[in-house]
């Protein structure tokens, strides 16, 4: 079984302003991050609200609900710096669209330190939007959409959390890359009442099963699935 440490992580901020500089002038408000090892979650997690020292944009506002008010007595991220680090550090982070938070962490550590390198230099990424992006091309894929798309409760998710996305996100990272099972089989397994047992047991005589050849496109489709697993280090057989 794959031991390495993942850190499936997400950000709220003060604003999603996105130009050249996607970033200036806002800041994070909130880290939640999950661990999960050997494709389980540890329980370890790390999750902080922060103080930005500037007022959170109304339309960040109607995305997360975080209050200005909420932070007055919040700690600064030079306070919770260390800690934040030392989590993450030889970890393999997994960020839904991760250039959006990686920006805002990097630029965070920047005014910290002008020396201080991006985490991910220390850090692998891995963006489960690209992965996304590759399984379901030209459809959406928000956090979302893809929850609904894999069955995943989400009922308890009235407005974005940086820890109830991360949570969220890392079912979403298992089933992405645990096989095509939970995409292919889910109806079957969880919609057994629609079925119903037959009364007799039926006997098939002299047949044989169809076999069902890929075609050329979804052979290619396939190897460059593969091929992308392995580039991404999401190969668990390798």
């Amino acid at each position: 079984m794959n031991k390495k440490r993942i850190i499936i992580l997400d950000t709220e901020t003060t604003g999603i302003n996105q130009t050249s500089l996607p970033h200036i002038n806002h800041r994070i408000i909130e880290i939640g991050a999950v661990e999960i090892i050997g494709r389980r979650f540890t329980g370890n997690n790390f999750h902080v609200y922060i103080q930005p020292g500037r007022l959170i944009e109304s339309g960040a506002l109607k995305v997360h609900g975080i209050t200005n008010d909420f932070l007055l007595d919040k700690p600064f991220f030079k306070d919770i710096a260390d800690q934040f680090l030392n989590y993450i550090k030889k970890s393999t982070l997994v960020i839904h669209n991760a250039s959006f938070d990686l920006g805002f962490i990097n630029q965070e550590l920047m005014m910290l330190d002008k020396k201080m390198k991006n985490i991910d230099t220390f850090c692998s990424i891995v963006d489960t939007l690209k992965i996304a992006r590759t399984l379901f091309p030209g459809k959406k894929n928000t956090l979302d959409a893809l929850c609904t798309r894999y069955k995943i409760n989400k009922s308890h998710r009235n407005l974005h959390s940086a820890i109830i996305d991360a949570h969220l996100l890392g079912k979403l990272y298992l089933l992405m890359t645990g096989g095509q099972e939970p995409m292919l089989f889910y109806d079957i397994m969880n919609h057994k009442k629609n079925y119903q047992t037959p009364k007799k047991n039926i006997e098939i005589k002299n047949s044989s099963l169809r076999i069902l050849h890929p075609t050329v496109q979804e052979a290619d489709l396939h190897k460059k699935y593969l091929q992308y697993m392995k580039d991404n280090s999401l190969c668990l057989w390798c």
